[in-house]
Order: C-alpha cells, then structure tokens, then sequence
C-alpha cells in the first residue's frame, strides 16, 4: 500500500556572538532532549540543519551530543544538510563568498559525520534564482523553500505534495514546498491531531515539514508542552503506529519518486518574512489581509500586495543594517583582491564569514538587529578583518567613498588605533567610530523608528491568550516582558549618531538641526560649514594618534550650541561598567547606575570604564560644558512579547555663545584599562 511520506526537517541554529549561558540553556531544554527522544525512536527517520558556529560550539561543549547524532547518522536514521556556514543569508553575498560559506559547512560536515550533504537549508528560507549555480558548484542538489513561495508562482496548494525543479543557466536544483499548515500544527497542536492531518493526504503524497528545532523547547511553554506533557514523545509514538505514514530524509525520497515538474520561484522568502520588510503601515495591511484570507480558508497568494517585500528590504528600512552589509561588501572585495598566504586567508575568511551571519541585518521575530550583542558581533569580525587587511595594504589616512552605496559619499578617517565614518549628508556625524584595539565600534546605536507594532504597545496588549487544545503560537503573543513608556516609543528625527548639533537660540525653546556642507579635506581631517551664514559654524575633525578630536569654531547670535553623541559599549547592563565624571572644578566622581546612569552637570571630562571590552573610553569638554547623560532604549516586539532594550547612552554637552565667537573642542579616546 502507497504511504504518505513525512519529510521530517528541523534546522538548528545559534547567532554568532551569541552568549553562552544561550546556547548552554538551549542545549538543555532543545537539543540534547530532542535527539534523546529521536534516539528512542529509530525507526523515525528525520532530516537536520545546524549552521557551522553552533555546530562547533556544541562539539567543544557537548562532545557526547554529537557523538550520538553521529550514531544516527551511521544507522540511516538522519540527514545532516548544508547550507552558509555561519547562516548567511546566500543572495546578499557575493559569489565567491557563497561558494566558500557552503563549502565550509560542508568540510564540518564531512569532518564530523563522514559523509558530504546533498541538500541545503537556505537562512530564512530567502530564495533568489542566483544563488542556483554556487549550491550546484558546492554539489548541492535540493533546497527546502516555503510553500507560500510556490503560490506566488500560481502553483495550487493541491499540487504542493512533492518537490520540483529549477535552473539557473542551465544548472539544476530540486525544490521542496515546506507545508505551512505543518509549520503551524507542529508542535503547538495536539499530537493526534497533527498525525491524523497527515494521514488524511492523497496516499503516495509528501507531507514536507522543515522549520526551527527551538520550537521544540526554547520558545515559550514549549520544553512544557513537547518534553514535561509528552507532546514528541506521542507524536513519534503515533508515528510509528500508523500504517499510513512512512517518515523519509530528503535524500531518500527525491531518489524515489519523480519530481512534479518545473518551477521558477519568484525573488521571497516567507510570508511573516516578507511583511516585516515592509513599512510600518504596509505591515499592517498586509497582517490584516492574511489574517482575514486564513480565517476565511481563502489564502491564495495572487495578488502583489500580499507577496510583501523581499529581504533585501533590509538594507532600505534600517541605515544600520544597510552600513553594516555594504562594509561587509567593501571588505570582502579587498580580501579577495589581495595576495594573502593560505593559512593567513583561511583566518581572515573566517572574519568574514563570520561578519556574513544574518541574524543582525534584519529585524522579526526572531532577527537581531535591535539586539546590540548580535551587532556587535557582526562589527567585531568587520573591524578585526579590515586591521588585519590594512597591516597587508596600507590606505590613506583620509578617503572620500560611498561608503554605504546610497549615492552620497562619506569621509573615512583612519589610523592604526581608530577610524571615524562621517556623513556629510546627515549632519557631518559619525556613524561608526573603529576601535582597533577592541574590535568595537563605539557608534553602533540603534535609532527609534516606526514599527508595525506600535500600536498595539500603546494600547497596552495583555496576555496572551491560549487555545483550547495546544499551545499558542509566538505570532500571537504580545505581553509585556519590560515595562515601556511613551517615551521609550518617541520616534528619533535625526539618526543616532555621534556628533550631531542643534543651535538653540537665546531664550527660545526651539532647537536648529545644523546641517553642513563639506569645507576642506586635510592631512588628518576634515572640515564643514554650516550653510547658514546667519549662524557662522565651522566643524573640524581630525584624527592624530588615536585620539578623536572634534572643534567647533562659532560666530552665532546669543545662545547655545548643543552636541548630541550616542556611544555603545560593550557591558550594557552588566555592572562591569564604571561612569566617571570630572567635574568644572577638576573633582572626579563615580556615578551610580552603570550604562543606565542619568546625569546632569556641568564637566570637563566623562569617561566610562567596561570591563567587558576591557577600555576606558573617555570624551574630554574644552572649555568645560553642561553636560547630560541618559540611556538610549528601543522596543522591539521578539517570540516573548515587547521588551526595551539598551542601545547606547547618550550624552548631550551645550556651550553658552555670544556673538563674539568661541571655539569648542571635544576629544574622544580609548585605552586599555590599568
């Protein structure tokens, strides 16, 4: 009798840069308990992603882990799949870096399981037909994508019970359509009830499941419901019972059976994917549209409105991430333009790879660009890489560049020990300050901006509301996991960057964005005008030896000059890090509060001390200035509900003017900690 084949896929992945008591924690409630489940279930045959960091960090922490997964393995009971090494997402990537992220994770595979895979598991299932030739190069032969990306190219849900083919040039990979009532039902639905699903497809059909192992474990009430109440353990159970499923590896099935035909998917990834990269008010709509069309059992996806954005979307919705990406390009050009020794390329691609990882460039449920330690992750790699690649070449301690590949060229500052990123077009700001020394880019803040579920925080959602049978989804929980105020959901007018300015005029509440036109480039620096003459203010960066310094030279009429400056530092909350202030009258004091500090006085200098990134980073006040400190916060909405998150503190110094003139200087350093 011809049986429905369950085509059991799971990915498991953790961000570079993550913390370890993350993945420790993880192991403990997800993996360990997983596999030992699988284990007393070998007739369950299933299919496994693990991206390359997580798969390394678990064979140094947890040898014993993967010592029975390869057991598994051995016995035919699992497929272990390719994919980017450091989970990149593959289409924003260059070739070359395609190629060598897939090769990579593949060498790990070899290494610890003998074998090398035959299919891929692409980040955030982002599909674009250009990344076809780099997996048939790197022997690759089948993806998993999302059935909603086969609707798109108008093929029916009733026609999604196999796999398909593509090319590209000629080069053919094989496509599977992950079933998207599965990713739901499993495993938040009751065990039977998904089984029995199963069973009532066409005999002879695939039933294709591929989706985040955390959902066995780590995501909420999950380890609960899957492991404490028994959800796996029935469900492998009822598995092994039915007559009428037969569980596959991918592998296998693609052997057996014929594809459906010929597919050529458009450029998406999956559906909640796809509205996040929209705008605030798009993502709305959108969630309102899918929301009706699923109630209704109507969702056909025929209409460009519901296809949403694509990932790439990104890079136009958050400058941060665009900046991040488009240095992770430049780097990866100059690399592979240079004559490097092989042992000293294979470090160097690692840096690289590394700064490839997608979980920062992107903001989801589950994406980490408002979480500052997946950023600075990402930064870390970028910055140690381009030290290495600078004591091979050599640049110009001043360069003019589009930088960030929005048409508008930046100045680039650089010496051994710093290098400062100004945009002209925004304010003549800092948006990254390099620390060498640290691997750390003190500018990497985050800007408050509007966010689909604004809304929703400011009309106070409550608990989450649970289903009769099961347990709820991550989509619909929207408690309160910090306390958040208005003013935590302010939006920023200007990005936040360092060294931006606002003339306040004498007696007046208003504040004037100064805005510049670039002046003079020099041996060390540069120079900006205001380009009102009416308030005559020259900018002059230069760097020398380390140390930032920023001057202003002012002919205003009665008022004050405002500098605003948002630093990130490594500890964030942690107490390792000391505030200390000194003051007009050159007394040095500690404040209370770390990172979270609130200040407000009149200083000569404030420096901070993080022992995390073992520095002390310290802003020096020519003549003295008022000077406030406060914490920067975002929201963001994550799997547990809304939660504020630091992103830097920020200082705001402001000098008195008079319209006999004045300079002021600030000067920025770094140094190792005594």
């Amino acid at each position: 009798m011809s049986r429905v084949a369950l085509l059991f896929g799971v990915h498991a992945h953790q961000p570079v840069g993550n913390f370890t008591h993350v993945v420790d924690d993880a192991r403990l409630r997800c993996y360990r308990p997983f596999l030992e489940a699988l284990d007393r279930h070998p007739r369950i045959c299933f299919t496994l992603h693990c991206s390359g960091w997580l798969l390394e960090t678990l064979w140094e922490r947890f040898p014993q882990d993967i010592t029975t997964l390869r057991r598994m393995v051995e016995r035919g009971q699992v497929e272990i799949v390719g994919g980017g090494d450091t989970e990149p997402i593959l289409a924003t990537i260059p070739q070359i870096d395609r190629r060598a992220q897939l090769r990579a994770l593949g060498d790990r595979i070899q290494r610890h399981f003998g074998m090398r895979p035959v299919g891929a598991w692409l980040a955030e299932r982002v599909w674009q037909s250009s990344v076809v030739p780099a997996l048939v190069a790197e022997g690759i032969g089948y993806v998993a994508v999302d059935d909603y990306h086969f609707r798109c190219a108008g093929i029916s849900s009733e026609a999604l019970d196999g796999y398909y083919t593509t090319e590209e040039g000629g080069q053919r990979l094989d496509l599977f359509p992950i079933s998207e009532a599965l990713r739901y039902a499993i495993p938040f639905a009751p065990a039977h009830d998904v089984v029995a699903a199963i069973e009532a497809r066409p005999a002879g059909s695939a039933a294709v499941y591929f989706d985040d192992i955390e959902k066995f474990g780590i995501w909420p009430q999950t380890y609960e419901w899957v492991y404490e109440r028994g959800w796996l353990e029935e469900f492998l159970t009822c598995l092994e019972a039915s007559t009428q499923i037969e569980t596959l590896p991918y592998h296998l099935y693609r052997e057996r059976h014929l594809a459906r035909g010929i597919a050529y998917l458009p450029t998406t990834a999956y559906a909640e994917m796809n509205a996040w990269t929209l705008p605030p008010e798009g993502a709305r709509r959108y969630d309102q549209l899918v929301a009706r069309a699923r109630a209704e059992g109507t969702l056909q996806i025929d209409k460009p409105l519901l296809r949403g954005g694509i990932w790439p979307n990104f890079f136009m919705r958050y400058d941060e991430s665009n900046r991040m990406h488009k240095r992770m390009l430049g780097l990866s050009k100059r690399l592979h333009g240079l004559d490097v020794p092989a042992l000293e390329r294979d470090e160097l691609t690692t840096l690289l790879h590394r700064s490839q990882a997608n979980d920062a460039y992107w903001h989801g449920l589950f994406g980490g660009l408002y979480l500052p330690h997946l950023r600075r992750a990402v930064h870390a790699n970028l910055i140690a890489l381009e030290a290495r690649l600078d004591r091979i070449e050599a640049r110009p301690p001043v360069e003019r560049m589009d930088v960030d590949f929005d048409g508008m060229p930046e100045i680039v500052l650089h010496d051994a020990r710093m290098q400062v990123i100004l945009r002209p077009h925004h304010g003549a700001a800092a948006c990254e300050i390099a620390l060498y020394p640290f691997a750390h880019d003190l500018a990497d803040s985050l800007s408050r901006r509007p966010e689909a579920y604004d809304d929703a925080m400011r009309a106070g959602a409550g608990q989450t509301p649970e289903p009769a049978e099961g347990i709820a989804s991550i989509h619909d929980r929207t408690a309160f996991r910090t306390a958040i105020s208005e003013e935590d959901l302010r939006i920023d007018e200007r990005p936040r960057n360092c060294f931006l300015e606002w003339w306040c005029p004498d007696g007046s509440q208003s504040m004037v964005p100064l805005e510049y036109e670039e002046a003079a480039q020099e041996a060390l620096g540069c120079s900006f005008q205001h380009r009102d003459p009416s308030v005559a203010v020259r900018k002059r960066y230069e760097l020398r030896d380390g140390t930032l310094g920023v001057t202003y030279r002012v002919a205003a009429p009665e008022g004050s000059l405002r500098v605003r400056s948002d630093l990130s530092l490594v500890a964030v909350d942690a107490p390792s890090a000391a505030v200390w202030v000194l003051g007009g009258d050159a007394s040095a004091q500690l404040l209370d509060g770390g990172l979270r500090v609130r200040f407000a006085g009149e200083l000569r200098a404030v420096w901070f001390d993080d022992a995390q990134l073992g520095a002390r980073v310290r802003l020096d006040y020519d003549p003295p200035a008022m000077v406030v400190i406060a914490p920067h916060d975002t929201v963001s909405q994550s799997e547990t509900g809304f939660e504020r998150v630091l992103q830097s503190v920020t200082l705001d110094c402001m000098w008195g003017l008079s319209p006999a003139g004045g300079t002021y200087t600030i000067r920025l350093s770094a140094k190792a900690r005594s």
